[in-house]
């Protein structure tokens, strides 16, 4: 059996209850953009782009890793990547599915193509933090969400199957709370340029899995290098995630290493820091550095928010070149919309 077209609308899919073909869904779009609110004007953009005749699509990357930059995707691939989703994470047609994240970025653009193309049952819902909170005990098998959604949903998670959260990295008090719910929960990995996640992982694992037809290396930086011909491109796609291959399908994230800090000719990963000293400071944080005539650059714990006396016995379990040398408080982070902090632009 040939896979499906971008052109296909599997006839199953329903969008809030109703089957729609794609005409239909055309119709909605144009009615979206005329009188839809602020939230949903992107969906009816694109839809029209996606039904436009046109082999690919332009979107535009989140910023969080660099300069946002527009690129060109195919569609084709964006399909393969949905059927992809639907064989790792066991979807069928007529499961239920709850669309909460924006259609401006990837993961909202694929949770509509997941749902058209596997013929999903889809309730589509304002993209805000509490996106469950007027959904009646509806229950649902696949909910994707970014990690602030999940904290502010977690009496109604009861109700989801199968979660993926992604677009930031799940906090260790996220995890535990997540842990305790009946829902499978996983962690995603992934990009808009590998048009959403590759791999994902429980929560409590350690190791990232990757999607069917994925294969990973890594090159001489110990970067990640991922190849997916039958999903994303010929092309492979060479990251500047740092990280440890388990095996030929898993790895472990250490950090990007655009954020690696050199202090006294010692390498550290910020995030790997943070990692040690997630649940000891109950507000946001992050590593950063800064210049310093002895070490080249020093550490600094950056926290969000009013300054407060830090004990310094949370930072017993670091080494001594990870140790903070300095902690600065700043107001409000400035963050991606999807939550992921923007680290250079917070902390300057």
């Amino acid at each position: 059996m040939t896979n499906p077209t971008y052109d296909n609308v599997h006839n199953h899919f329903k969008l809030n209850g109703f089957h729609l073909n794609k005409e239909d869904l055309c119709r909605v779009a144009y009615s979206f953009i005329k009188e839809g609110d602020d939230w949903e004007k992107p969906v009816g953009d694109f839809l029209l782009d996606w039904f436009d005749g046109k082999t690919y699509i332009e979107m535009k990357t989140s910023g969080s890793t660099g300069t946002p930059k527009t690129i060109r995707v195919d569609k084709q691939a964006m399909v393969n990547s949905a059927l992809a989703t639907g064989d790792f994470f066991g979807l069928h047609s007529g499961n239920r599915a709850l669309q909460c994240l924006p259609v401006k970025y990837v993961a909202g653009k694929m949770m509509l193509i997941r749902s058209i193309i596997l013929g999903l049952d889809l309730d589509y819902v304002a993209p805000t933090s509490h996106p469950m909170e007027n959904l009646d005990d509806t229950n649902y098998d696949f909910v994707a969400m970014v990690p602030m959604q999940a904290q502010n949903s977690l009496k109604e998670l009861k109700n989801v199957k199968k979660l993926i959260v992604g677009g930031a990295r799940i906090s260790k008090s996220l995890e535990k709370e997540l842990m305790k719910l009946p829902t499978e929960v996983y962690e995603t990995y992934g990009m808009t340029e590998t048009i959403t996640h590759i791999a994902a992982k429980k929560v409590g694992e350690k190791e990232f899995t990757v999607l069917p037809h994925v294969t990973i290396s890594y090159d001489d930086r110990n970067c990640l290098v991922i190849h997916a011909p039958q999903i994303i491109a010929e092309e492979t796609v060479i990251t500047n995630d740092l990280v440890e291959l388990v095996n030929e399908n898993q790895f472990l994230f250490l950090g990007r290493i655009d954020n690696i800090i050199n202090s006294g000719g010692v390498k550290i990963m910020p995030e790997q820091v943070e990692k040690k000293l997630d649940g000891k400071i109950y507000r946001r944080f992050f590593i950063a550095s800064k210049d310093d005539t002895e070490l080249g650059e020093k550490v600094v714990l950056v926290v969000e928010g009013e300054s407060f006396d830090i004990d310094k016995a949370i930072f017993e379990g670091l080494d001594k070149y990870e140790r903070p040398k300095e902690i600065v408080f700043v107001s409000k982070f400035k963050e991606t919309e999807n939550g992921k902090i923007l680290r250079k632009e917070s902390f300057k």
